[in-house]
């Protein structure tokens, strides 16, 4: 999976929970930039994506992570009033999180997936 997060305590801490409970992080992002490379040139599963890196809105990794219809789940503080124009249904997880609010998230997002798209490594 993918975590694009530019707190370094909270990428960290997803990172190592996420790998104790058996997924494979293929990256981390943490500046917009290595989250625009990561979604466009990384294989990975599942996504989780903060809305706003270093003070900008990832609608571009967004867009770049639908155009591959790679599954992806938005991180934000801010309420569903924070996403991005045009992904005001798409999923999210507020913060403050849990690490089952996570996970349940991610499975879902995996489950709704492009008809015919399989998983490719562990699913959360």
């Amino acid at each position: 999976m993918l975590v694009v997060e530019d707190n370094p305590f909270i990428a960290l801490a997803l990172e190592e929970i996420l790998t104790e409970r058996e997924l494979i992080v293929v990256g981390v992002a943490r500046t917009l930039d290595q989250a625009l490379t990561a979604a466009k040139t990384l294989e990975f599963d599942v996504a989780l994506l903060d809305v706003n890196i270093g003070g900008e809105k990832t609608t571009g990794v967004a867009d770049a992570l639908k155009a591959r219809d790679a599954p992806f789940v938005f991180a934000t503080g801010y309420g569903r009033a924070g996403l991005p124009e045009g992904y005001a249904e798409h999923a999210l997880i507020e913060k403050p999180f849990y690490i089952d609010e996570i996970l349940n998230a991610l499975r879902a997002a995996i489950a709704v997936q492009a008809p015919g798209k399989t998983a490719t490594r562990s699913s959360p």
